[in-house]
């Protein structure tokens, strides 16, 4: 019998103190339990139990061990169910990040989905506009909305771009503006994930302008920019998901349409598997068809 058979064998003693009982649970013959924990016994060169016609109890010796092997069994106990679930399709934990719009907003009608068909699964979702190191912070998947990825130690999946558009108050002064150059770098309100400045490339086909932004204002999250744009403070560069619905209310208006700024894509990221675990790539087949093909206004 391998030993980690014989240490289950033995804490199932422990608990049941008979080792008919043992036997039944575990399928195995009397014989076979009263031989394994022998051989644990020589094996420790200590006596673990006492042993009568009615039943066995522990000796001291057998109750600290016990008291120490046991967390360690239930350690690799969880560890084998972990990995034993990764193989599967429709059983297992999945730890997601992604961006904060997108978690709020879409992400909780795709995964009830997904668990109406898959309800041994269980989630663990974390949100943040900043960029997570998926490997060091342990997720299975990262949810990405951001510049061509240039990341070589994990893999990743395109699914769609997400255009990006200048907006102002549609009573401001930037709205009587012609071109992109006439904006300051105090116009420009940023998207900063660290209190650094952005520079907006931006191009009409033809031409490019770059400009500094975030010199008065930034901001490391879509919507707060969204808001002080709708103020009158300056112009904002935003996917149409954060502008949506300011858009709509006439809160916001588009600027200096014809310039846009390189596309962002919506990725999923993953660290670097050989292949993706079977879990992994279901939801991520789910997520790509069931993600709202109207992420912009």
């Amino acid at each position: 019998m391998d030993h980690y058979r014989s240490l289950r064998t033995f804490l199932l003693a422990v608990e049941k103190k008979n080792f008919a009982q043992v036997a039944r649970e575990l399928d195995m013959t009397p014989a076979a339990v009263t031989r394994a924990i022998a051989a644990l016994e020589a094996e420790l060169g200590v006596q673990l139990f006492v042993r009568t016609t009615r039943q066995v109890s522990l000796t001291t010796d057998g109750a600290i061990y016990a008291a120490q092997i046991k967390p360690a069994l239930e350690t690799i106990d969880l560890a084998r169910r972990d990995v034993m679930n990764a193989n599967k399709v429709d059983e297992g934990r999945l730890r997601i990040s992604a961006p904060v719009w997108l978690g709020k907003a879409v992400l909780p009608e795709i995964i009830a989905g997904f668990l109406k068909l898959n309800p041994k699964m269980s989630f663990q979702v974390s949100l943040s506009d900043g960029l997570v190191n998926i490997i060091e912070d342990d997720y299975d998947l990262a949810i990405r909305i951001s510049l061509q990825p240039s990341d070589k130690y994990t893999i990743w999946r395109k699914i769609c771009v997400v255009p990006r558009i200048l907006v102002a108050a549609p009573g401001s002064r930037f709205v009587a503006m012609k071109h992109p150059s006439e904006l300051k770098p105090d116009d420009c309100l940023a998207y900063s994930g660290d209190s650094r400045r952005e520079t907006w490339s931006l191009s009409d086909g033809g031409s490019t302008v770059s400009l500094s932004a975030g010199r008065f204002f930034g901001a490391n999250s879509g919507e707060v920019l969204a808001d002080m744009a709708a103020t009158g403070l300056g112009v904002a560069l935003l996917p149409g998901f954060n502008i949506a619905e300011h858009l709509r209310a006439g809160r916001l208006v588009h600027v200096f349409k014809g310039w846009a700024p390189p596309e962002l894509w919506l990725t999923l990221y993953y660290p670097p598997f050989q292949k993706l675990p079977p879990r992994i790539a279901a939801f991520s087949k789910f997520f790509e068809e069931h993600l709202p093909r109207d992420l912009n206004p």
